[in-house]
């Protein structure tokens, strides 16, 4: 088969680093890549959003599978794209549509959907610029800390934790009055504060059936002890210390179950990879959000992971046989590392050398996924915020830590900063 990932992230690296290594892939070709992806297969300068173009070049290299690594060209509907094109529909594509996208399009839509479902979730309500001042008065009577959240994409940075009534006023009219997201935050979604430790279980669905192929904690604030602004991810480990069988019968149960009996009862077409954004309470489990793809970087922790040829599990979600097959996972502990740029999350210098990466002491078990990268004549320079993703498996959670650390402290750029302390509230 000849197929083509969509997106230029570490993600698609790790997606594109398994799926070179199934039995059914021919050619592998990846819209628009990095530097990484181009030791996977090769990297063709089509936009993830440029679906006109993505045609073109899937009739020409007889592209039988697309797999949507990004939210946005899902919320967009590159799905209904292919599927409403007569030269196209013929191509499998590892995505939902447009509507079953919405799950992470709007977060006011995946509320909704949850309290439909009867899926444990905090309580909320929604506002926008038509009714800012009711807005106002139910921050003012809400219990601290308060959750606001820009109902659209906004790059995984669209919220904001308040502990001060002041602070989430401020907040509340940033987003609406000024436009701090663009019109992703034209509306935005208010919600109690969950006190829990969080995790995320992966899903590969056909919309009506599932298998879970892996579960990640990540790191979202840029500093040490969990501090400062929220990043799109400094790191993650899997498996989770508290993600035991009890507690994935009860996210069975609770939360995937109904999730998929949803899509099917609403009949919403949804061919491919749901995030469940967790968090336990007490030991009970709690939706955060729905994404509609693969999280960054728990993609480069899952699919080192899992055993399965990725492919086979992409074909069984296209004709419907998922039932039919067993997931087996590495039993050992994975973690993976991220180096960014220094100013990230804010501004940020690009075109930056990456120094030392020849010659790299790497334990077996250590892969290097590049995320905000690219090749120029002079060498591998940054081109993103995240830029490179190193995973590592070892008998716990400190030895995966030290082991991707050791191999980020061989390397150099400018400004480049990693957290040393990923997978600390685990201890060894």
């Amino acid at each position: 088969m000849n197929i083509l990932v969509l997106g230029s992230g570490g993600r698609e690296h790790a997606l594109a680093w398994k799926i070179i290594q199934s039995k059914h892939c021919s050619k592998l070709f990846i819209a628009p890549g990095n530097a990484g992806t181009a030791q996977c297969g090769l990297n063709v300068d089509i936009g993830v959003n440029n679906f006109e173009e993505q045609k073109k070049f899937c009739l020409e290299n007889n592209i039988d599978m697309l797999v949507v690594g990004p939210e946005e060209p899902l919320v967009k509907g590159v799905y209904d794209f292919f599927q409403q094109d007569d030269e196209l529909k013929h191509i499998k594509v590892i995505g939902p549509s447009a509507n079953g996208a919405q799950l992470e399009g709007s977060k006011a839509f995946s509320k909704k959907f949850m309290l439909r479902c009867n899926i444990p979730t905090a309580s909320y309500a929604e506002f926008d610029e038509t009714n800012f001042e009711e807005g106002k008065k139910y921050i003012a009577q809400h219990s601290l800390p308060v959750v606001l959240k820009a109902d659209g994409l906004a790059a995984g940075k669209g919220v904001e934790i308040c502990d001060t009534r002041e602070e989430a006023l401020k907040a509340f009219e940033e987003m609406i009055m000024h436009k701090q997201f663009g019109e992703a935050s034209a509306k935005v979604v208010i919600e109690q504060f969950l006190d829990g430790i969080e995790a995320s279980v992966f899903v590969l669905t056909d919309g009506k059936d599932y298998k879970i192929i892996g579960h990640a904690k990540d790191y979202k604030r840029i500093g040490e002890g969990d501090t400062g602004p929220n990043t799109g991810g400094m790191g993650c480990v899997s498996p989770v210390p508290f993600v035991d069988n009890a507690f994935m019968k009860k996210v069975e149960e609770r939360i995937i179950g109904p999730t998929i009996k949803g899509l099917n009862n609403e009949k919403i077409i949804y061919k491919g990879f749901i995030f469940f954004g967790l968090i336990s309470v007490d030991g009970e489990p709690y939706t955060i959000e729905y994404n509609c793809r693969m999280g960054d970087p728990e993609t480069e922790v899952v699919m080192p992971r899992l055993k399965n040829d990725l492919v086979d599990l992409f074909l069984a979600v296209q004709n419907g046989s998922l039932q039919n097959i067993q997931i087996e996972f590495d039993e050992r502990t994975y973690a993976t590392v991220v180096a960014v740029s220094g100013g990230y999350p804010g501004d940020y210098r690009k075109n930056l050398k990456i120094n030392k990466f020849e010659n790299l002491k790497i334990n077996a078990g250590t892969i290097i996924f590049q995320a905000g990268t690219k090749q120029t004549a002079d060498g591998i320079v940054t081109n993103g915020g995240r830029v490179l993703a190193v995973t590592s498996c070892g008998d716990n959670i400190a030895e995966a830590v030290n082991r991707s650390k050791s191999v980020l402290e061989q390397i150099h750029f400018d400004g480049m900063y990693f957290r040393k302390d990923i997978g600390f509230e685990f201890g060894e």
